[in-house]
C-alpha cells in the first residue's frame, strides 16, 4: 500500500507515521531487525545474567531438553514422540513449535545449550524433514484449521529461522518462504489481502509480523515495508459507518475490540493483537524511520480498552469469546497484557510512561515466567522494585464504561466490579468453535459477573464456573426450560457439514460463522447511557440468526436451531447496588422460562450460608413458598457476601448444590479433570402461560443483613417495568434512569422521553442529563424535563437545549454516534 492509502485509514489526527516505501527501503537495517528479534525472544547477556531472569532461562533450557528427548524417542511418522503426523494439523504445528523451543535455547545467553551447533543442526534437520514429508506438498497439506497453515506454523518457522545461524539456514529460508506464501490461500498471490475476512485484527498482525521476519531473513526490503504498511491498518479506529475493506475487526472509539466480525474479544484476540504490535515496535527499533506514533495509539488501547476489563489482575469473562472454556485463568490472561505494558512504557511520552508504570505497580504482582521475553522480565522487575514509582490504577475508583460497540458494560466501585454481556443484530450472542465453549447459548443474553474485591477469582469464575454452573442458569440469563445438545452431539463433528447446500456449509465457511460459530441476535435495542460513574443499559432479548433463518426456510432440514425465550431487560448501575428489571418474560412455544438472579461457586469446604427474610418479616426458608424480600449469600471462609433485595414479590428458588463435572463438558480438548464445587443458585420461574412476566431486584455487593433490611424503606423505587418502559429512581442520589423501548413519547415521572432511548437525569445544584440511542438507528434522541425552564451550562457537541411549553427540551443528534452517550448540564 502507498503511504497515502495507509494514512487514509487513520483518524484525522493520525495514529501512525509510516515511512514512504522509498525511504523505508533505503533505511531498513535487516541485520538490526534480526538482532532485535533474537534479543526479544532469547534475551541478551546482560539481561540473562540478572537473578530475576534465572527462572525463565531455566524454563527455556528445561523445555528444550524435553523436546530433544522426545526427538530421541520418536517413532515412525514422528519427529517427536507422541506427535503422529500426516493427518493432524495441530500435531504438525506442535512439531514446529518444539523445534522453535529447541532453537531458542541455543540462542539464549547463559543457557547450557547456547551456541550448541550440534543441536542447531538437529533443528535445521528437523525443519528439512518436516518440509519434505508434511509441509512441502501443497496438494497433501492444508487440512484441518486454516489458522495452523497460515499463522501457527509460519510463526514458529519464521522465528526458528531467525534463531538459526545463517550458515545453517541455507536454502531452508527460501524453500519455506515459497511454501508459506503458497499456504497463504486466504491472501492474494501469496501476500496479505486487506479485503480478506481472514486478514483482519489480530490475525493480520500475526501474518504481517511473520512476513517482516521473512523479509529480513532474505534482505527483501519490499516484503518488510509492505508488511509494515499492512500492519499499520490495524491501528485505525474502526468507523462502523465508513468501513475500510469491509473490516469490523479492531478497536472502536469507545474502547471496544471486535474480532471475527461480531465477537467481543478484548480478552483473547485483543491480547494477541496487543502483544504482536508491541513486539513489532521492539523489532523495528532502529530499523526504519517509522513507526513514530504507534505507542500513543496502543496506550489508548490499554487505558480505554483493557484497564476497565481488568479487576484486581483478572481479565473479565465477558470479552473472551470461546476462550472462556480454556483452563488458563484470567490472571494468566492479564500477564500477557502486563508484559506489553512494561515494554510499551519505554516507548511512549513521559506522562504516559509514568502512568503505565504506576499501573504495573498497582496491579497484583504477576508471575513473569509466562512472559515471552527475558528482557520484559527484567524491565518488569525493575519497575516493581522502583520505590520512586507510586501505585495507581488507570481506572478512577468509580467508573462505568459502556462498550456499546461490542454490547458490553463494566461498572466499577471500590469493593466490586460488575460486568454485563449483551447481544444484538450487530454483536454475536456467543462464540463456539473447534469443540471450545460447547454450551454457550445464553452467554450474550444479559449474563453478568459480579467480582468481589479480595477474592481469588479462580475459585469463583473461570473455566470452573462454566463447568459446574448449568448453562441454563448463568447469572443474569433468562432461558427457556428445555434441554439443548452441543454441536458435536448434533452433528458428530465440530461443525455442521453440508457443502452441497446453496449456503455451502464447510468448517470455515461464512455460513458456518453466521449460523453455528458466532450467530448474531435479531434485536436492535442493546446499549445504554452513562452519566459520570453511573450507568443504564437495556436489552430486548431475541432469537439468534440461525433460528430466524431456519424459520424462513433458508437452512437445511437437518440443521438444528433453538428458539429463545423473550424478555425486555434493564440494568441500572449505581453506587451500592445494580438494579435489574425484567418484563415481558416468556418461554415461547408453551415453555416456561427461568431468570437466574445469581449463580456463584465455592469450594465444597467453604462455610457458605444463605439467609433471607420474607415480605412479612419472617425468616425465609429454602424450599418454602414465601416470596423473599431479600436474600444474602455469604462465604464465611472467604469473608465475602452478595445481597439480593427484591423490589417485587415473587417466589424465588434458592439453594446450594454440590456439583462434580469434568472440564471436558465445556471444551473437548481440556484435560479430563473432575471439578467439585458448591454451587449457589437463586432463580425465578416464569410459568408457561402464567402472569409472572416481570420482576425487579437489586444486586448488593458485600451486603450486610442490616443493609438489606433497609431496602424496605430505602431510596430505591421502580417507576416503570414493562415491555415499553423500564425506569427507576434513587432519591438519595437524585437520579432518575430510564430505558424506553417503544417508539414515540413516554412519560417517566417528570420526564417525557422520545423513544427508543436510554436516559439518565441527576438533579442537584445542577441538573445533568445523559442520552443515548441503544438501537444505533436514530438521527436524534430527546427528552423534555417538565417544570421551570433550565438554561444550558455545558453540553457535548450535538446537544441542543431550548424552552418548550411546560419545560425544557434536550435533544442530541445521535446519527452515526454508534450508541455514544451525550450529556448536558443545566442550571
Amino acid at each position: 500500500m502507498s503511504r497515502r492509502q495507509v494514512l487514509s485509514l487513520l483518524p484525522a489526527a493520525g495514529l501512525l507515521a509510516v515511512a514512504t516505501p522509498a525511504r523505508a527501503a533505503a533505511a531498513v537495517d535487516h541485520a538490526r531487525l534480526l538482532a532485535n528479534t533474537v534479543a526479544i525472544f532469547a534475551g541478551t547477556p546482560e539481561v540473562n545474567a540478572r537473578p530475576e531472569v534465572a527462572g525463565k532461562l531455566a524454563a527455556i533450557l528445561g523445555t528444550a531438553r524435553q523436546r530433544l528427548t522426545a526427538m530421541d524417542q520418536a517413532g515412525a511418522g514422528e519427529l517427536f514422540a507422541g506427535l503422529k503426523l500426516g493427518t493432524d494439523d495441530a500435531n504438525l504445528r506442535l512439531a514446529y513449535q518444539y523445534l522453535y523451543e529447541i532453537a531458542l535455547a541455543t540462542r539464549a545467553p547463559g543457557s547450557a545449550l547456547a551456541d550448541d551447533t550440534a543441536v542447531q543442526q538437529r533443528v535445521a534437520g528437523g525443519l528439512r524433514w518436516l518440509h519434505e514429508r508434511y509441509f512441502g506438498d501443497q496438494a497433501a497439506g492444508y487440512y484441518g484449521n486454516w489458522h495452523n497453515w497460515e499463522i501457527g506454523i509460519p510463526t514458529h518457522v519464521s522465528r526458528t529461522l531467525v534463531l538459526l545461524p545463517e550458515q545453517l539456514r541455507g536454502d531452508l529460508t527460501g524453500t519455506y518462504i515459497t511454501s508459506m506464501d503458497a499456504y497463504l490461500r486466504n491472501g492474494e498471490n501469496g501476500d496479505v489481502d486487506l479485503d480478506s475476512r481472514f486478514h483482519t485484527g489480530a490475525n493480520l498482525a500475526d501474518i504481517t509480523a511473520n512476513r517482516i521476519l521473512q523479509g529480513a531473513l532474505t534482505g527483501d526490503d519490499a516484503r518488510v515495508t509492505k508488511a509494515i504498511s499492512d500492519q499499520a491498518t490495524v491501528f485505525a479506529t474502526i468507523d462502523p459507518y465508513n468501513l475500510r475493506h469491509g473490516v469490523t475487526d479492531g478497536y472502536y472509539r469507545d474502547g471496544s475490540f471486535i474480532q471475527h466480525h461480531s465477537v467481543a474479544y478484548t480478552g483473547s484476540y485483543g491480547r494477541i493483537l496487543l502483544t504482536r504490535v508491541v513486539q513489532t515496535l521492539k523489532t523495528l527499533e532502529g530499523v526504519t524511520g517509522g513507526p513514530e506514533e504507534l505507542p500513543g495509539a496502543v496506550y489508548r488501547w490499554i487505558s480505554d480498552g483493557f484497564a476497565p476489563l481488568i479487576f484486581e489482575g483478572w481479565m473479565m469473562e465477558i470479552v473472551k469469546g470461546r476462550a472462556v472454556s480454556r483452563t488458563n485463568t484470567g490472571y494468566s490472561d492479564v500477564s500477557v497484557v502486563v508484559e506489553a505494558v512494561a515494554d510499551l512504557a519505554d516507548h511512549v511520552g513521559s506522562a504516559e510512561a509514568l502512568a503505565l508504570r504506576k499501573y504495573l505497580k498497582f496491579l497484583p504482582a504477576t508471575d513473569p515466567a509466562a512472559f515471552v521475553s527475558p528482557v520484559s522480565i527484567a524491565r518488569y522487575a525493575a519497575i516493581r522494585a522502583d520505590s520512586a514509582i507510586p501505585a495507581a490504577d488507570l481506572n478512577p475508583p468509580e467508573r462505568c464504561v459502556a462498550f456499546n460497540a461490542m454490547d458490553r458494560t463494566v461498572h466499577r466501585r471500590p469493593g466490586y466490579a460488575f460486568a454485563l454481556a449483551r447481544s444484538s443484530e450487530r454483536i454475536s450472542k456467543y462464540e463456539y468453535m473447534n469443540g471450545e465453549n460447547l454450551m454457550p447459548w445464553f452467554q450474550g443474553d444479559g449474563a453478568y459477573y459480579l467480582y468481589l474485591a479480595g477474592e481469588d477469582q479462580r475459585e469463583v469464575f473461570g473455566v470452573d464456573y462454566y463447568t459446574t454452573v448449568s448453562p441454563y442458569r448463568l447469572a443474569g440469563a433468562t432461558a427457556p426450560v428445555e434441554e439443548r445438545r452441543t454441536v458435536p452431539e448434533l452433528y458428530g463433528r465440530f461443525w455442521y457439514e453440508n457443502p452441497g447446500h446453496p449456503l455451502n456449509f464447510t468448517s470455515s465457511s461464512e455460513s458456518q460463522n453466521t449460523y453455528v460459530y458466532f450467530p448474531r441476535a435479531g434485536n436492535a435495542f442493546s446499549g445504554g447511557a452513562t452519566l459520570g460513574a453511573y450507568g443504564a443499559a437495556g436489552l430486548v432479548q431475541s432469537d439468534d440468526a440461525a433460528y430466524t433463518a431456519k424459520q424462513a426456510g433458508l437452512l437445511p432440514d437437518d440443521f438444528v436451531a433453538y428458539r429463545n425465550a423473550r424478555a425486555t431487560k434493564s440494568w441500572f448501575m449505581l453506587d451500592d447496588e445494580i438494579v435489574v428489571l425484567a418484563a415481558g418474560v416468556s418461554g415461547q412455544d408453551g415453555r416456561a422460562a427461568v431468570t437466574t438472579v445469581d449463580s456463584r461457586i465455592a469450594a465444597p469446604g467453604d462455610a457458605v450460608a444463605v439467609t433471607g427474610e420474607g415480605w412479612d418479616g419472617a425468616a425465609w426458608q429454602a424450599g418454602g413458598s414465601t416470596p423473599p424480600r431479600w436474600l444474602r449469600y455469604a462465604n464465611g471462609t472467604r469473608r465475602t457476601s452478595v445481597g439480593y433485595a427484591f423490589l417485587t414479590s415473587q417466589p424465588v428458588t434458592a439453594g446450594l448444590e454440590t456439583v462434580t463435572r469434568s472440564r471436558r463438558v465445556v471444551r473437548t480438548s481440556n484435560p479430563d479433570t473432575m471439578v467439585t464445587k458448591n454451587v449457589f443458585t437463586a432463580s425465578v420461574t416464569h410459568p408457561a402461560g402464567g402472569d409472572l412476566t416481570a420482576l425487579a431486584y437489586a444486586l448488593v455487593p458485600n451486603a450486610t443483613e442490616a443493609a438489606l433490611r433497609g431496602y424496605a424503606k430505602g431510596p430505591l423505587s421502580v417507576l416503570a417495568n414493562s415491555r415499553h418502559v423500564q425506569a427507576i429512581k434513587h432519591k438519595a442520589l437524585g437520579i432518575v434512569a430510564a430505558n424506553v423501548f417503544s417508539d414515540g413519547p413516554r412519560h417517566v415521572e417528570r420526564l417525557l422521553i422520545d423513544g427508543p432511548a436510554s436516559v439518565i437525569v441527576r438533579s442537584g445544584a445542577r441538573t445533568v442529563v445523559a442520552l443515548s440511542d441503544p438501537t444505533m438507528k436514530r438521527d436524534r434522541v430527546s427528552v423534555v424535563l417538565h417544570g421551570a425552564f433550565l438554561r444550558l451550562d455545558t453540553a457535548d457537541e450535538g446537544v441542543t437545549v431550548r424552552r418548550v411549553p411546560g419545560g425544557t427540551l434536550i435533544q442530541a443528534t445521535t446519527r452515526h454516534a454508534h450508541g455514544r452517550t451525550f450529556t448536558a448540564t443545566l442550571r
